[in-house]
């Protein structure tokens, strides 16, 4: 009897592949229009009909570099993301998450793992005002670029350029910058997720259009106002500026719909019962509107005889046997003599439990960027007042957002990829400790230089783990920071992973240059080991945890030891799967066999590992997958 095939698959080698799934979802659609596997866009055409748009001048948005955004959209991730258990808090259990890198890296990263799940994303970009725009991107090495501009590999220092204004590309640049990490945002909302983006005059016409270029026109769904300052700055050469604006798409805007906020003392103090109805506090609403209504021109005789009919132009908003039922139910008020024009009592017992959300956010209710400042300082100790970035977000601004946008006890995920110095990741903190949620937060931050490089804080990502222990430490020394909430979500997460984005610790192909068969030879020869020097077992099982799709949050274990070699388990409980992973040299028939896992259960190790017999055998017991 012949031995049984072996049929094991690798472990892939990147991340975010998004062009490749993007393929695999056309063909589900379309097989049609795949010749060899290639699209045939003359046959994908006949297939579309109609619907394909052959006019030689239509509606688009374009600018110089547009191509190469799409290219580094296109362009897999070749990095891993390395845990740092040292600069976490209590890294086992919580959910929390603070990433450091380059956010377009992180995001291919991530889309495995958390495409679709994602309910908010709120970003602040760079504005775009000539000095603060530090993402060069290069489509044809993204990884290069990064480990190069951060001191990770060896050419060139921590030099982070800035955007001039006097650029020719100076809108271009930024649009490229952006329109990939949009992108990857989309996919990793939730179909009831929405995203909120923090943005100034410079580019919010640009990030309109976009925005319907990414989300569709028709997931618009405002743009807010935000009073950013409490006084007039007198300097202004032509207006003092008050505000910055929170442009809003939802993943699904006709089915998202905004949470109510909570009623305000001052909203119920408008509410009185100066009749002593028994319905209790009430307050007069107009009855009349400028909307033609062809009943609504009647006139009503008050109880002193006194008559009324709408103004000139305006109109009673109801026909008039409903008016009467309503003065016969005493929801008429006509004023404390009987003789004003009548108004509609309502009830607050009748109106909404919530308000719903404005777009016009005054500093009082979110606070300004003076607060923002403040409270930076408060929980940052400083050495050097240069490194005091002035533009940050006040926690409060966010946690409206957070009230508008998520729920209490879903565990709602919570994205901000320009994390800054940690106000998104703070505000979750904070919003959390205040209503007993358990929203989770996944913050990614570049690390990029402070002007004034100081012992604890060299780069604004060190800004935000401090900040982010620092509250955290606040919070936990709170005596009811560890009780149980009253809505059942358990102890708060008072807790953070972090992680760095780094080289893979798979071994990458360099290739050969001569292509001859000895020089081949000798490259596959430094490829018999297929990881890098020095890499340690958790780097390697965390990436491939995050290549499979895993979540940060997932729990890493040593499972068994069988005859010398150790067996680790992943386990991701947000998405109920787990695999099991050995990286020793050898594993022998003998230890496979006392795996006993069953074919619906995923086994990763060496592929040098495993002799022919043993990695068939294994094969058909279980998923297999080699590195």
């Amino acid at each position: 009897m012949s031995e049984p095939t072996r049929k094991a698959n690798t472990i892939a080698r990147t991340g975010g592949d998004l062009l490749a799934e993007d393929l695999e979802a056309l063909k589900g659609l379309f097989p049609g229009a795949f010749v060899e596997g290639k699209v045939d866009f003359a046959r994908l055409r006949e297939m579309l009909g109609d619907a394909v748009d052959e006019r030689p001048e239509r509606y688009s948005f374009a600018w110089a570099g547009k191509r190469d955004a799409i290219r580094l959209l296109q362009t897999p991730s070749r990095a891993t993301l390395i845990p740092a258990p040292k600069e976490s808090i209590d890294f086992d259990t919580t959910g929390n998450i603070f990433i450091e890198g380059d956010n377009l890296e992180v995001l291919k990263l991530l889309h495995k793992s958390y495409a679709g799940r994602v309910k908010l994303i709120y970003i602040d970009p760079p504005y775009n005002t000539g000095g603060e725009f530090v993402y060069p991107d290069d489509f044809s090495d993204p990884l290069g670029t990064y480990l190069k501009l951060t001191g990770q590999q060896d050419e060139a220092g921590n030099v982070l350029t800035s955007n001039a204004e006097a650029s020719g590309r100076y809108h271009s640049a930024w649009l490229s910058m952006m329109y990939p990490r949009l992108f990857m945002a989309r996919q990793m909302l939730a179909e009831d997720g929405v995203i909120f983006i923090s943005i100034d005059d410079h580019e919010v016409h640009d990030l309109r259009m976009l925005m319907n270029e990414v989300f569709g026109e028709e997931n618009f769904v405002a743009t807010i106002i935000w009073q950013k300052v409490y006084s007039p700055k007198n300097t202004a050469r032509h207006f003092s500026e008050d505000h910055d604006y929170i442009v809003v798409y939802a993943r699904n805007a006709a089915t998202w719909t905004p949470t109510a906020l909570p009623r305000t003392e001052a909203a119920n103090a408008r509410y009185e019962n100066p009749d002593n109805d028994p319905r209790k506090e009430w307050k007069p609403s107009d009855l009349t509107a400028r909307n033609y209504y062809s009943e609504g021109q009647y006139e009503v005789t008050s109880p002193s005889g006194k008559t009324f009919r709408p103004s000139i132009g305006t109109y009673w908003r109801v026909k008039k046997s409903k008016f009467l039922e309503l003065d016969e139910d005493k929801r008429i008020w006509w004023g404390p003599n009987g003789n004003n024009m009548p108004a509609l009592k309502r009830f607050l017992s009748e109106v909404k439990q919530g308000i719903v959300p404005q777009t016009l956010w005054k500093y009082q209710d979110v606070g300004h960027t003076q607060e923002g400042k403040q409270q930076l300082l408060e929980f940052v100790q400083f050495q050097n007042t240069d490194n005091v970035i002035d533009s940050v977000k006040p926690p409060r601004l966010i946690q409206r957002v957070l009230q508008v946008a998520t729920t209490v006890d879903e565990g709602d995920i919570v994205l901000d990829f320009f994390a800054g110095t940690g106000s998104s990741a703070h505000a979750v903190l904070n919003q959390n400790h205040e209503d007993g949620g358990n929203r989770q937060f996944i913050a990614v931050q570049l690390p990029e230089p402070l002007p004034k490089p100081e012992t604890r804080l060299k780069t604004i990502a060190d800004i935000a783990r401090e900040r982010i222990s620092t509250v955290i430490g606040r919070f936990k020394d709170d005596a009811e920071g560890r009780l149980k909430t009253d809505n059942g979500n358990g102890p708060e997460d008072l807790g953070v992973r972090c992680f760095t984005l780094a080289e893979s610790c798979f071994l990458p192909w360099s290739g050969v240059e001569d292509r001859k068969p000895d020089s081949y030879a000798d490259q596959m020869a430094l490829y018999a080991d297929p990881l890098v020097k020095g890499w340690k077992a958790e780097d390697v099982i965390w990436e491939v945890a995050i290549k499979q799709g895993y979540s940060l949050s997932s729990r890493i274990e040593k499972d068994k030891n069988l005859n010398g070699n150790t067996i680790w388990r992943v386990i991701d409980g947000e998405r109920g799967q787990s695999f099991r992973i050995c990286l020793d040299d050898k594993l022998t028939l003998a230890v496979v066999k006392k795996l006993d896992l069953t074919q619906g259960d995923l086994f990763v190790c060496r592929d040098s590992a495993l002799d022919d017999t043993a990695a068939a055998n294994l094969a058909l017991q279980c998923e297999l997958r080699t590195i």
